[in-house]
């Protein structure tokens, strides 16, 4: 057998299942889609439960994959073991209504033995205790003695979590050999020792759990399977465990060159020395998936990851920062199969140097302050750490608990978690108290709990679009900091700002924010409690530093566009009350610098002359070139004025009214034209529905309506030149043309009626007679389906009474037709039945009425057989009748 490499063994796989007719995906993300089950991604079918459940349509019926994979459930463990590991590859092919037992087993059967070449005699399959076809499956098709077929029971061979599709396994084992077995005469498949080695399971998914323990059978039974490449490497390589194999192996390798130690010569090193190699490899393929440090979610994972790794790192005696040069290995051995981790390599390094730098600063001072705690137990005669001093060590020095746990239990001591907990609570209930749903890295933050609540932002962006301030906070995604590098991704505050935050409906002002050592782009503004606004971005240029005098520049451009489609949201409230009445009442909106979106309340889908009346009337008010003036005023004066306000929404005492000459009056705070004149034109793009008693429109302005025509006319140009003509007389042609077809299309169908009853020729002298029923079936060449129902409609009046069976081959392909008059569907014939017991003869399928029935097929030699096999059922179902 060929000692394959990891990179070998995942192209050969994924090349063997491809020739079988699946179709290789990249693997997903380690960040789950739409999937509030799972923190990360931990199987190889994970990604596609929307396939398996019918939530979405699979891109094929046939799917395999190489997934990356990461479990932390015995994270303890890795390390003190050769056996764990968080970060993993899972092979998988899947079928999704399609092939089953058969073909799965056989497949993998073929796929171990003969493409990567293990001793058939070395493998041993298991199957659930009452699943006798897979068990016939490996004795009688795969001729594996039934000795050598081992049965377990539920908790080992049959897959279910609740209710849902479920069904048995079958897993197949590899020998190792006795040097890896644990000695003992009755060691065989089962025992826990490393001698035989799981290598493959294939799921069966063909139940249905009620969740009460009721089974029923799925109607499409699917296949799931799954095979770690890591551990297939181990058994094809011949080595001892997964950091063994070549690629993390190479990393091992690695570890021990900066450590200055060497693997296997003391356990304790051995311990970190694959915690390590483990840790960042799962930290590599989690940022290259954009997930960052943090401390909560998946990022605390990743945070933990990191400096359990950092730690370890440091009882092997590594000065300085190592998990970045760790990294590039990994990479390195990596990137073929996943060729995001070398495009994403700068970024990777630099998150590792910055969460390895931050937690260097902490750990010597964590680590002082654990110790002081460990004296103060032991004077105390205690063995455990109380929870509120572990929380202290998280809260103030990064200690993850695990990380505690961790130093404490080398040393013989315990911790707290129930006080640890209790103490995470309550400042979670602290934090949630004051908390902001925002769209910041588009998600529920609580690094803004953090800012204090004296820090606030003056809006000066009703009359600047640049403005000179101070920054007093600066943030990334999980924590305050002192400064922001370039590429790094952030929030910045000021004291005072012209930047508009989303709010309103009104997106969010972008633009450019520049220090004296760095430029900052802003992506969004965001308005969080206290009147702090967030500048939402990254860095492009240099640094920029907390206290930095800087100046905000915002994105004219945008902002004029925002405007205009702002302003006419106003406009547009007006015309269609005016339009469909005073029922119409603002149920949102969304106003961006391309487009504006308006949802009212209205009962019914607005007519064409309705759209075109309100078009009118918004347009006729921009012309006017209406003053738009701003007043600040008490809400009581506002409501008398009769500014419109939102319905539900709570305003201040004191309210922005916004008049667009004696047209419109809103009370709003959003950014606005200072005259209707500057929007130009507004067209009215789309109109739907929503919700019930609610409509939606989607709008231009500007620029925007320009482009839109433009698009027309370029689109109405091409037609033209398609048919010769030009705009003008565009419509006469495509009438013309229409005619035409329609002509061409009748002398067509009467020459293909005409083709197929002369390639037909005289076939009543082929009319059988079946019992007392007429048989006519008769093949012709290069008719298609309409050509074929038209045959024999023509067929079965000749017959007048009778079965007509027509079939006939083009270009590869087979249509099959049937029709039954009648008498003789009284005297039992079925037109739908009969076609689906002859159409598996030419490799298709289908079905019908009594009356008439058609299918469709790929083998066109098969047609023969089917019009030989039509008499025999024909008969059987008179006989039945």
């Amino acid at each position: 057998m060929q000692a394959y490499g990891v990179n070998e063994l995942r192209q050969m796989y994924l090349d063997f299942f491809e020739s079988k007719g699946h179709l290789a995906m990249k693997s997903f993300s380690l960040v789950p889609h739409n999937d509030k089950s799972l923190l990360l991604i931990n199987a190889g079918m994970a990604p596609l439960k929307p396939y398996f459940t019918g939530a979405e349509i699979p891109p094929c019926s046939r799917v395999t994959t190489c997934q990356k994979c990461i479990r932390t459930g015995d994270i303890e463990n890795v390390g003190k073991t050769a056996r764990h590991g968080t970060f993993f590859e899972m092979l998988g092919n899947f079928s999704f209504g399609d092939y089953f037992k058969n073909e799965a087993i056989a497949w993998s059967w073929e796929f171990l033995t003969e493409v990567v070449g293990l001793d058939a005699d070395r493998l041993y399959p298991s199957v659930y205790q009452d699943d006798d076809e897979a068990f016939d499956i490996w004795n009688k098709a795969i001729g594996i003695p039934a000795e050598r077929i081992f049965r377990f029971g539920k908790e080992d061979n049959f897959w279910e979590h609740g209710a849902g599709p479920c069904g048995p396994c079958s897993e197949i084992y590899y020998d190792r050999g006795e040097k890896y077995g644990c000695g003992k005469p009755d060691c065989t498949v089962g025992c826990e020792c490393d001698r035989y080695m799981e290598v493959w399971n294939n799921v069966f998914t063909q139940f249905e759990n009620d969740g009460n323990g009721n089974y029923t059978t799925l109607e499409h039974k699917n296949i799931d399977t799954g095979m770690g490449l890591e551990r297939l490497a181990v058994v094809v390589q011949d080595v001892d465990s997964i950091f063994d194999v070549d690629t993390i192996q190479a990393l091992r390798n690695k570890v021990c060159e900066i450590a200055g130690v060497t693997y296997e010569t003391e356990y304790q090193k051995d311990v970190s020395i694959r915690l390590i190699t483990d840790h960042i490899r799962s930290a590599t393929f989690m940022i290259s998936d954009g997930i960052m440090p943090s401390n909560e979610g998946r990022g605390y994972v990743l945070r933990r990851l990191i400096r359990r790794a950092a730690r370890h790192g440091r009882l092997l005696g590594i000065k300085g920062q190592f998990l970045a040069k760790l990294s590039e290995t990994v990479i390195e051995g990596s990137k073929g199969g996943y060729p995001e981790l070398e495009e994403k390599k700068a970024f990777i390094f630099k998150v590792l140097d910055q969460e390895e730098e931050k937690f260097n600063k902490t750990i010597d001072q964590g680590l002082s302050i654990l110790t002081n705690m460990e004296h103060e137990m032991e004077e105390a005669g205690s063995r455990q750490l109380d929870g509120r001093s572990a929380f202290t060590l998280y809260d103030t020095y990064g200690f993850p608990l695990d990380l505690t746990k961790e130093i404490l239990e080398e040393k013989g001591y315990a911790v707290d978690e129930a006080g640890f907990t209790a103490a995470m609570e309550e400042q979670r209930t602290m934090a949630r108290n004051a908390r902001e749903t925002t769209n910041y890295m588009g998600a529920d933050s609580t690094v803004y709990d953090q800012i204090d609540p004296s820090v606030t932002t003056e809006f000066a962006g009703y009359d600047n679009l640049t403005f000179n301030s101070d920054i007093t906070v600066l943030t990334n995604d999980s924590e305050l900091v002192e400064a922001l590098a370039e590429g790094d991704k952030g929030t910045i505050f000021v004291e005072r700002t012209p930047f508009y935050a989303t709010m309103g409906g009104q997106e969010g002002d972008r633009g450019v924010i520049s220090g004296p050592d760095g430029e900052f782009r802003v992506e969004d503004t965001i308005k969080l409690l206290g009147g702090k606004y967030g500048h939402v971005g990254q860095v492009v240029k240099g640094m920029i530093k907390n206290g930095d005098p800087v100046t905000l520049t915002v994105d004219s451009r945008e902002r004029m566009d925002t405007c205009k489609n702002h302003s006419a949201t106003h406009l547009l409230q007006k015309a269609l009350k005016t339009v469909l009445g005073d029922h119409v009442e603002q149920k949102g909106s969304l106003v961006t610098p391309t487009r504006l979106r308006f949802d009212f309340v209205h009962f019914q889908a607005m007519t064409a002359e309705e759209i075109a009346q309100t078009e009118e009337i918004v347009n006729a008010e921009i012309q006017a070139g209406l003053p738009v003036v701003t007043n600040v005023m008490n809400i009581e004066e506002a409501k008398k004025t009769g500014a419109m306000a939102l319905f539900g929404e709570k305003y201040e005492n004191d309210v922005r009214v916004v008049s667009m000459g004696d047209f419109s009056r809103e009370l709003c705070g959003g950014t606005h034209v200072p005259n209707t004149g500057v929007i130009t034109a507004f067209k009215i793009v789309s109109e739907s529905g929503v919700a019930a008693g609610v409509r939606r429109i989607e709008a231009l302005t500007g620029d925007g309506v320009f482009r839109y025509y433009k698009e027309i006319e370029t689109k109405l140009h091409e037609a033209a030149k398609l048919l010769k003509a030009t705009p003008d007389n565009l419509a006469e042609k495509i009438s013309h043309t229409l005619a035409e077809v329609k002509e061409l299309h009748g002398e067509i169908e009467s020459l293909k009626s005409k083709q197929a009853q002369d390639s037909l020729g005289d076939v009543m002298n082929q009319v059988t007679e079946v019992g007392a029923v007429k048989l006519l079936a008769a093949q012709v060449d290069g008719v298609d389906m309409n050509g074929l129902r038209d045959l024999g409609d023509q067929l079965k009046g000749r017959l007048e009474s009778g079965v007509v069976v027509l079939a006939s081959g083009n270009d590869g392909k087979v249509n099959l037709m049937v029709t039954a008059t009648e008498d003789a569907i009284k005297a039992g014939a079925h037109a739908g039945n009969l076609i689906k017991a002859i159409a598996g003869c030419v490799g298709g399928g289908g079905g019908g009425r009594p009356n008439m029935a058609q299918a469709g097929g790929k083998n066109p030699a098969g047609i023969p057989e089917a019009l030989n096999k039509a008499k025999e059922i024909l008969e059987e179902q008179l006989v039945k009748k």
